[in-house]
This record gives C-alpha cells, sequence and structure tokens, in this order.
C-alpha cells in the first residue's frame, strides 16, 4: 500500500449493490488504497463482489463489516463524507482535489474516514452531522448520476494526485491531534443538556441551534486539551446552573 495513503479508510454505507463493493475494491487499490470498510452491506460476502473486484480480492478479504455508522468511523481525526445534494443546513462543501489535498496534509497524523452513501439515497441526515467537511463531486447539471464506484474511483484518483505531489502547503500545529467523532459527541450530549439547564435553549425546538453549534465545533476540530477546556466549561454552566436551581426552590 502506498504509505503516505495507509491512514485512509474507504467506508461504503448501505450498499445494495454487491458488484459495486466489487468495483470500489478495484477503484481503490489501483491506485494503492486498500483499507475498505463496509456498514451494514445488503449483500456481502458475494461472488459478484468478488468478480467485479478482478485481481483485487485481497481488499475484499480484508474489508471489515459493521453494524453501525459510528463504529466505521470510530478513532478517525477527520471524516468527510460524499453528497449529491445541499442540504437546508449546509456543511462545508469541499470539491475532490481540494479535499484530496486535505486528506494527504493530514494522513500521518490521524486515522481518516472518506464515507460514500447509498447507491439511491446517499448519506443519512444523522450521519452528515458526524462528517467534518462534505464532498461535492461537480457534475454535468444535465445529468448527475454518478455510480458508487464511480465516485469512489474520482476520490480515490484524487487522493493518488495529492500523495505524489506532496502535501500542500497548509501546515497543522505538531502538538494538534484532533478527537474522534465518539468523543465530540459526548460533548454534544452535555452541551445540549448544560444549555437547557441555563435556559438557553428552547427546549421545544432544541435541534436547529444545536445544529449549527455541531457544524461550529466540527470546523473547529478541537484537540484534547481544548475539548477537555470545553468539557469543563459545560461542568461549571452545569454546576452553577443546579445551584441557582437549589437556591430558587
Amino acid at each position: 500500500m502506498t504509505s503516505s495513503l495507509a491512514n485512509i479508510r474507504i467506508v461504503l454505507v448501505g450498499t445494495t449493490h454487491p458488484g459495486n463493493i466489487g468495483a470500489t475494491a478495484r477503484a481503490m487499490k489501483v491506485m494503492g488504497l486498500e483499507r475498505l470498510v463496509l456498514v451494514s452491506p445488503e449483500r456481502y460476502p458475494s461472488g459478484e463482489a468478488t468478480a467485479m473486484a478482478s485481481s483485487a480480492d485481497d481488499v475484499l478479504a480484508r474489508a471489515v463489516v459493521v453494524d453501525d455508522f459510528m463504529d466505521a468511523i470510530a478513532g478517525c481525526g477527520l471524516v468527510l463524507g460524499t453528497t449529491a445534494r445541499m442540504r437546508s443546513l449546509p456543511q462545508p462543501v469541499l470539491d475532490p482535489r481540494t479535499a484530496a489535498e486535505r486528506m494527504v496534509a493530514e494522513v500521518g497524523s490521524h486515522e481518516i474516514a472518506l464515507v460514500f452513501g447509498r447507491e439511491k439515497s446517499g448519506l443519512n441526515n444523522e450521519e452528515v452531522r458526524h462528517c467534518n467537511w462534505l464532498i461535492n463531486i461537480p457534475t454535468s447539471e444535465h445529468y448527475s448520476s454518478l455510480n458508487l464506484a464511480q465516485a469512489v474511483q474520482i476520490l480515490c484518483y484524487e487522493l493518488r494526485l495529492a500523495a505524489l505531489g506532496g502535501s500542500p502547503g497548509e501546515t497543522t500545529p505538531p502538538d494538534w491531534e484532533p478527537q474522534p467523532p465518539e468523543r465530540l459527541e459526548f460533548y454534544f450530549q452535555r452541551l445540549e443538556e448544560a444549555l437547557l439547564e441555563i435556559r438557553f435553549l428552547n427546549p421545544a425546538q432544541p435541534k436547529r441551534l444545536m445544529q449549527r453549534l455541531r457544524r461550529l465545533y466540527l470546523r473547529a476540530r478541537p484537540d484534547e486539551n481544548e475539548l477537555n477546556i470545553l468539557n469543563g466549561i459545560v461542568s461549571a454552566m452545569l454546576e452553577t446552573a443546579r445551584e441557582r436551581s437549589t437556591k430558587e426552590d
């Protein structure tokens, strides 16, 4: 495997056609990527997948199959999800080349997940919420339908180009290690609890504000020390709110 891409895992969510899994393995291997994670595939293992993989059946043999999306991205410091549609509250969106450059710039520091959704419906809103950025492949306005394996091939090609060309100019601090999704999710739950306690969040309609706050924190990508500080602030908010509530009673 190309060593500079070793920390990148390709994640396929809810794949319905096993041939797409095999074609994805082939697209990956020819560009030097070999880590494949499958989230609840409809049919796998499959002879059709093996046939479509051609000489990349070793990638299939090492593929990890999980039932839960969070297991697929666990431990990743960067999660990027591909999408063909814009949402009412859009995440920051990158084109494939910019996304590949960003991944290659960070690949030596932590695990990275590049996520592809279902053939018909893509990623759902809950899955998108855990992505630091979205990737949109620019297609013709007259015909925008891309096969899943074709989309994987485009991104893998851009990754290989970026790896061969060296890292882009952006330099990250040497002590910066962004926290994985499971730690951020724990913080988001505590933050929502605290905002409800201090009556900043409307309990009847909490989701819109929390979506915006999620977008803010996912864009910032705090490291361990920063997340500890944020958790400390939340703890102080909760303690103060509860002391005030006790005095009022």
